[in-house]
């Protein structure tokens, strides 16, 4: 079944989370708007990739969808079933994650049997005897010998132990995967295995992945789709090959001229798009994106953009918008 006609296992529907933060002691509490109105469907057996600089909602998105947090508005549902009605130990079968930091996301006090064994024992899955084939069936499968149960984090590689992360988020045999980050901070030279590792067990297992990442070039060797977060908001969503091959918003374009490359003589690459993040406390008026886009017309500093659909998806951006009546100015 095409992913046209496929319902959406995971879908987030207008889903926002705002914060209160006090500003210092004796400041003013105000409100953060972490995840700005994200509307994304994701169908089964899918990888959608979500990139974005650090700070612009990706990780308070997964949390989320973890059940971590809850939305401030909106609705995020699994197979049609909104997750408020879901408990926390039935949402634990169907998703789970794998986090950025294989070294602090292990117990270093536990053996690699009892770290991977945990949900087995949590959802009271068969006795010792069963946990113990369990575990050692998912070892083989996510590469790892079956002597390495009775070892601690600390006796492992990097590589090795965000294997071990993987085998614990499967053991369970979860639907959905929320991978934040799982390979930066992995050597490259192990990032590649890790990457074809987790592509080989959504196709053996047909899993369903929301894979965050900075990195567009780590989301292009495995995601289907990618949806470009900034701000909290969802500017431009494609599949892979309609994002790559003609990314619309210049915040894309930015984020792609920043991937490193192979090629002799280009050195370092530069986004043209300074250091000054914005403050998400305080963010720009109209188009959030304006202040650093060298693109930007007095139009996009006053009036906010609203999604333009595009042949694989949409792109928030006053260049594509028909109703602009500055669409072909541009500031000095």
């Amino acid at each position: 079944m095409s992913a046209e006609t496929d319902p959406a296992v995971l879908e987030l529907r207008n889903v926002t989370k705002t914060y209160r933060v006090k500003q210092g002691l004796f400041g003013k509490a105000s409100l953060l708007t972490a995840v700005d109105d994200v509307s994304l469907s994701l169908p089964r057996g899918e990888v959608l990739g979500l990139v974005g600089e650090s700070g612009c909602g990706k990780s308070t998105l997964a949390k989320i969808l973890l059940g971590l947090e809850m939305p401030s508005s909106g609705q995020v549902l699994i197979d049609g079933t909104e997750i408020r009605a879901q408990d926390r130990l039935s949402l634990a079968r169907r998703i789970q994650p794998i986090f950025q930091d294989p070294y602090s996301s292990l117990n270093p006090r536990k053996t690699i049997f009892d770290i991977i064994s945990l949900p087995l024992r949590v959802h009271r899955v068969g006795g010792r005897a069963e946990w113990d084939r369990k575990v050692r069936e998912i070892l083989d499968i996510v590469g790892l010998p079956a002597r390495v149960m009775e070892t601690y984090p600390s006796q492992m590689s990097g590589g090795q132990r965000q294997r071990v992360a993987i085998a614990r988020a499967l053991i369970m045999k979860p639907e959905i995967v929320i991978c934040d980050e799982p390979t930066s901070a992995l050597d490259v030279s192990v990032q590649s295995q890790i990457l074809n590792l987790l592509g080989d067990l959504r196709r053996e297992f047909g899993l369903t992945y929301l894979f965050i990442s900075h990195d567009l070039a780590v989301v292009e060797h495995l995601a289907t789709r990618v949806a470009v977060m900034y701000l909290g908001r969802i500017v431009e969503e494609a599949d892979v090959a309609g994002l790559f091959d003609e990314a619309m918003h210049p915040y894309t374009r930015a984020l792609l001229k920043s991937v490193l490359t192979p090629e002799p003589g280009l050195g370092v690459p530069d986004t043209q798009l300074g250091v000054a993040y914005p403050n998400p406390i305080d963010p720009p008026s109209g188009c959030q994106f304006h202040p650093r886009c060298p693109m930007a017309t007095e139009y996009c500093q006053t009036t906010k953009p609203v999604p333009i659909p595009t042949r694989t998806g949409h792109v928030e951006c006053h260049l594509h918008d028909p109703n602009n009546p500055m669409k072909n100015e541009k500031v000095a």
